[in-house]
């Protein structure tokens, strides 16, 4: 027996795609032919008279035909496709890019004549930017498009480094994987060990604010599992999130992506061991009219600062509790309550510091100490005056940078006036 099989050479393949397009063509002739009698698929149309019924018939022909006319434009672009040299291959797929923008089910029927791989192959060309622009129409609405692009291996065409691509094609590869990341939220797996250092390779370039923006879209789409989370949560990506977190412009979706990162062991120890930790997240803190960042930011910082008291001295050496003061009276709601429970850990563990020394103190003078009565009363006072002291310091920069409203202001001083030095966290 021969080993080769005469339906796997080359001019049965051929017969093939082409009975396989000569079906097609026939099975969507024939539907518009005999549209189905169904009165749910399409609305009764009753009281039109000839002259109606002729217009539409008119222009059901004009459509019939126009519709003939895309599907042997598609034919050709798909045999090309298939078969052609480079520079038809890239004519046939701006014709795609051009069909698959009108219609999603154009899209789909797309998808049956095996247009996808072929493209991804074009992807790995030096001329990829008209393949992967309709494969970013192919995939616009339609999950199994975008699972036909993954399977057939988009991934692996990414290059390992960024610097040689241009920005429009940056642009355009980060559209594409933006697209195909919203498969993460499925059952689909959507892994690959060459899609975290491209996107990183794009954050870390001179790319635009909107290419950026489709990185950390991406990004943020594979942390929500959380078997993606862990295997972002690596050293490199944390510190480029906490540096992209510090501009306004790419500062949400930074944080938000942190967010998901520190809830995974992995994630939590990375931030943790970050030397921008926590003073970067307390900065984000004092940025005015920004209360996304700040629900954000005191999210991350309550994470870190659950039950760790390493983490809580280190944001109390660095000056968190002014700014917690600063979002507890000015920023959101949910930023409110977030500084609220922070500043309450910070007051509980200082309290539990003092022990037995807060609160009314019987007279106990150590043996040998010089200190008399006199002079331990003028200490306590010394250091009453110097808290109060302080607590009007922070509330005049609190008022002078919020500019807030009469009715806030008059706020602020009942509680200046109302409060005391047992109030304080510290």
């Amino acid at each position: 027996m021969s080993d080769s099989s005469p339906w796997l050479s080359p001019p049965f393949i051929k017969l093939r795609f082409f009975s396989r397009i000569r079906r097609f063509l026939r099975l969507n002739s024939s539907n518009k032919r005999h549209p189905p009698s169904d009165r749910f698929d399409r609305p009764r149309v009753i009281d039109f008279d000839h002259q109606e019924q002729q217009g539409s018939s008119d222009q059901m022909e004009i459509g019939e035909s126009r519709d003939q006319g895309c599907l042997v434009i598609l034919q050709r672009a798909v045999k090309k496709l298939h078969f052609g040299g480079w520079e038809e291959k890239e004519a046939a797929a701006e014709e795609i890019r051009r069909l698959a923008k009108k219609d999603l089910k154009v899209r789909k029927d797309m998808a049956e004549l095996r247009v996808v791989p072929p493209l991804v192959d074009m992807v790995g060309w030096r001329r990829r930017t008209v393949a992967v622009q309709a494969l970013i129409e192919l995939a616009n609405g339609s999950y199994t498009n975008k699972a036909l692009i993954v399977e057939a291996g988009i991934l692996s065409k990414l290059p390992q480094n960024v610097d040689v691509l241009d920005e429009s094609t940056r642009h355009e590869l980060a559209q594409l994987l933006l697209s195909i990341s919203t498969l993460a939220n499925s059952n689909f797996r959507l892994s690959s060990p060459q899609i975290v250092p491209f996107l990183a390779g794009i954050l870390e370039s001179n790319s635009s604010i909107e290419t950026k923006d489709f990185c950390l879209s991406t990004l943020f789409n594979l942390s929500t599992m959380l078997e993606n989370a862990g295997n972002l949560a690596t050293n490199e990506v944390i510190y480029i999130l906490l540096r992209l977190s510090l501009v306004e412009q790419t500062s949400e979706k930074s944080l938000a992506t942190l967010g998901n990162l520190v809830v995974t062991l992995q994630g939590k120890k990375a931030m943790e061991n970050n030397s921008m930790v926590p003073e970067s997240l307390i900065e984000i803190l004092a940025w005015e009219e920004k209360p996304k960042s700040h629900e954000l930011s005191a999210y991350i910082l309550m994470i870190l600062a659950h039950q760790s008291s390493t983490q809580r001295e280190k944001m109390s050496n660095s000056g968190i509790v002014p700014m917690l003061l600063e979002v507890a009276l000015l920023s959101s709601p949910l930023a409110q309550k977030r500084a609220m429970k922070l500043l309450q850990w910070f007051k509980d563990e200082r309290q539990a510091k003092m022990g037995p020394h807060s609160g009314p103190q019987t007279r106990r003078i150590a043996i040998g100490s010089p200190v008399t009565e006199r002079e331990a009363n003028e200490g306590k006072q010394m250091m009453k005056k110097l808290v109060k002291q302080s607590l009007h310091e922070n509330m005049e920069t609190i008022t002078r940078r919020a500019n807030v409203t009469e009715g806030s202001c008059s706020n602020l001083k009942a509680l200046v006036i109302s409060s005391s030095s047992k109030s304080l966290p510290y």
